[in-house]
């Protein structure tokens, strides 16, 4: 169950992918096949061959993507490989964020 991301941080993603970009948005999400993560990353492209380039530089592989009819394939980073490739790609303000939200700072 994915939640903390607003509609319009959502479309922000979406229209980033569409115009070509490596695209980032991390929210809450909830699983229970990964009981300890508490947020994912998802990365997407809609050039799979970029997508799967741009993993491979992080040791990713391309049959980690997570394939979409609608165009907006991802990878899902989670815990330290999330923390590493946000902070290496300089958006771990995206995790950081949601860190202030969970604990009530501002």
């Amino acid at each position: 169950m994915a939640f903390g991301i607003t509609r319009d941080e959502l479309r922000k993603w979406k229209a980033s992918i569409d115009e070509g970009n490596i695209a980032f948005i991390t929210h809450f999400w909830l699983d229970e096949r990964f009981p300890n993560m508490n947020t994912v990353t998802k990365v997407g492209c809609h050039d799979l061959g970029q997508l799967a380039a741009w993993g491979a530089a992080y040791g990713l592989k391309k049959e980690w993507i997570h394939i979409r009819k609608d165009g907006y394939s991802h990878y899902d980073l989670l815990g330290d490989t999330q923390f590493q490739i946000l902070q290496a790609e300089g958006k771990l303000y995206q995790l950081s964020q949601l860190t202030q939200i969970k604990s009530g700072s501002s």
